[in-house]
């Protein structure tokens, strides 16, 4: 699954790829060291570029789908990908297994939802909400949550208290993924009901 929140491995590949072909030319092929090493930058250069990640919404038709929808996606997303990324990197500060496991779904929800809007970014308003709080108060949850399971002794009311709130954020996390499905449901819907007056009227009932 495409990491949609961002990373730098294309630059830790291409240094990895680099820091290996300039001995591989020098000293098994017997290539100067000035061209190993020239060679090794255009290697290195040449690879952050063919793997860096992509833009959102790239290769969109910005024109198909209008270019106010298609910026309004793009800055939501852009704006609520930092969450995401506390959230995802939370689940690794936790250790009860059951609440990290609980993280870790939260993260691939919000995952989901990146691309449901990438692949459909008219969608964006439906889960705007989710975005912009939603999102944003379940990173912080997640962390409350490490931060008082890291304490000599941690207070088990206040930990069941915002386990039940992580319950309660993934039911609401679920529900807007799905709105996505239910929009693209009632689209079919009307589109269903268009062919079949047309049949009829072409070629009776």
């Amino acid at each position: 699954m495409r990491n949609w929140f961002g990373n730098d491995w294309n630059w830790i590949v291409a240094g990895f790829a680099a820091a290996i072909v300039v001995p591989m030319l020098s000293f098994f092929a017997g290539m100067p060291i000035w061209i190993a090493a020239i060679i090794g930058l255009l290697v290195f250069v040449g690879l952050i570029f063919v793997l860096a990640p992509k833009r959102l919404f790239e290769g969109l038709d910005a024109k198909a789908v209008g270019r106010g929808r298609l910026e309004f996606a793009r800055d939501l997303l852009s704006a609520a990908a930092p969450a995401a990324q506390r959230l995802e990197a939370s689940a690794g500060q936790i250790a009860s297994k059951e609440t990290a496991k609980r993280v870790r779904h939260l993260a691939e929800i919000a995952a989901d939802v990146f691309a449901k809007v990438e692949a459909n970014p008219e969608s964006a308003g439906t889960v705007r909400r989710f975005l912009s709080y939603y999102l944003p108060r379940a990173a912080e949850v997640a962390e409350g949550f490490a931060t008082i399971e890291a304490k000599r002794q941690p207070d088990a009311a206040r930990l069941q208290e915002v386990g039940l709130v992580l319950t309660k954020l993934e039911d609401a996390f679920v529900h807007y993924s799905d709105s996505l499905v239910e929009d693209r449901l009632d689209t079919l819907d009307t589109e269903l009901r268009l062919i079949q007056a047309s049949l009829k009227e072409d070629i009776g009932p």
